[in-house]
């Protein structure tokens, strides 16, 4: 087992392979973007159209600097709305009697600046208000994320981390720059965080807290079993719906585990850590180190229920070994869910899926009451892979729902972000 936390981004677009991308529970939200001097800033309009395909109103403000890069009209024929950029000497109130400086702060749930300059970060730490960006965010009181772009040498600056420090004691969360390479051509961290960091961050900031002081552990992806030293017994499997309720329970404050089977390509955010495997016993190895400190277990992973009995050598087996075909023997692996379930302590909350064929969703029923008694979960969700749009591989899923109340429900195809949000809920209540 491994665990690791991604560096180095594995998609370049605004929340491109993000699993929220889907969610209707931010529609209506208002976030106000602050854009800053620097190259980066042509980056923010990718920022701007993922928040808004989730139904967020972004308003936004370029300082002096950021209009050297880029210009109002590029937001404004987004859909950005306000846009603000000078500070006039004789500001007047709006048609509804608001200062533009102070409208944010009265209007938008959270607040981002993102690329933010050394520059900006020193007005905001010394509490300045002589440009319209730092005035809006000095008369801000909401929350207020940081995603710093700069030099490598300027990030590193004492100065620069010492108003860093300042911000993030006052309250303000910090979105780490990404290493690499930059503009002028050094080396080091001072470039723009991933985008999906920063679009995720920002969700964050959006959402009401329900999950903080849980920690929560995920399983997802495939496993791969290997039956000779390259071929592998596995399935479709892409993660989506694990990652998709790793990021809502993180989004929503919790602490979050992901033991993540092969071949995910869905970002999660840099705050959970990662645990990599690849075969059934490397994950049930990996969830029960972790799972004694953990408050719920969510446990989506398509586990192989067995694995093939590799041949005596661990190189490729050869064709012509077998011209008239080969057989190969399955001996069962250790049930992750059903084990771990069995030796909870008090107050452990257990979330089990079933991947199941069936007829259509309410025929599933029977089956996950079934399960979720078999296997002494809390609550279970079933799908059928067999359906249209529902399953493996795909960014919607319809539901069966059980509890141990006994409490059931239907869930019609839905994103699977919009599936993890109601799940996440639904374990906070019972």
């Amino acid at each position: 087992m491994s665990r690791t936390t991604p560096a180095t981004p594995i998609c370049t677009a605004a929340g491109a392979g993000t699993a929220l991308d889907g969610s209707t529970r931010f529609a209506g939200r208002r976030l106000h973007l602050g854009v800053c001097g620097s190259i980066a800033a042509y980056r923010a309009a990718d920022l701007l159209r993922q928040w808004q395909r989730l139904g967020i109103h972004v308003s936004l403000c370029l300082s002096r600097g950021a209009r050297q890069f880029v210009t109002p009209l590029l937001f404004e024929s987004l859909g950005a709305a306000p846009v603000y950029h000078d500070l006039p000497a004789d500001e007047s109130r709006d048609s509804l009697g608001t200062f533009a400086h102070l409208e944010p702060g009265q209007t938008a749930h959270a607040m981002l600046v993102a690329p933010a300059s050394a520059d900006a970060l020193a007005r905001l730490a010394q509490g300045r208000a002589d440009d319209m960006l730092a005035a809006q965010a000095l008369a801000f009181d909401g929350p207020l994320v940081l995603a710093p772009a700069m030099n490598p040498r300027m990030w590193a600056h004492p100065a620069t981390q010492a108003n860093v420090a300042t911000l993030c004691a006052r309250g303000a969360q910090l979105v780490i720059p990404d290493t690499g390479g930059t503009a002028c051509g050094d080396e080091g961290r001072g470039r723009l965080a991933p985008l999906p960091e920063i679009f995720l961050a920002a969700l964050k900031a959006l959402c009401q807290q329900d999950m903080a002081g849980q920690r929560v552990m995920v399983t997802l992806g495939p496993t791969r079993e290997s039956w000779d030293g390259v071929r592998f017994w596995s399935n479709p499997s892409s993660g989506l719906m694990g990652a998709a309720l790793a990021s809502c329970a993180w989004v929503r404050g919790a602490e979050v585990w992901a033991v993540c089977g092969p071949g995910l390509r869905h970002w999660l955010p840099q705050a959970v850590t990662r645990c990599e495997v690849t075969t059934a016993r490397q994950m049930f190895e990996a969830a029960s180190e972790l799972w004694p400190g953990m408050d719920m277990g969510m446990f989506t992973a398509a586990v192989a229920d067995f694995s093939p009995v590799p041949p005596a050598s661990p190189g490729k087996f050869k064709k012509a070994l077998a011209p008239e075909g080969f057989s190969v023997e399955f001996t069962p692996n250790a049930d992750i869910l059903q084990s771990l379930a069995a030796g909870r302590r008090s107050g452990q909350k257990v979330l089990a899926f079933a991947a199941e064929t069936a007829t259509d969703t309410t025929a599933l029923l029977p089956l996950a009451r079934a399960k979720l008694a078999r296997k002494q979960a809390d609550l279970l969700a079933a799908n059928c892979v067999n359906a249209a749009g529902s399953g493996f591989a795909t960014s919607t899923n319809s539901m069966a729902v059980v509890d141990a109340s006994g409490t059931e429900a239907i869930w019609p195809l839905q994103s699977k972000a919009d599936v993890a949000w109601e799940l996440c809920s639904w374990l906070l209540r019972i």
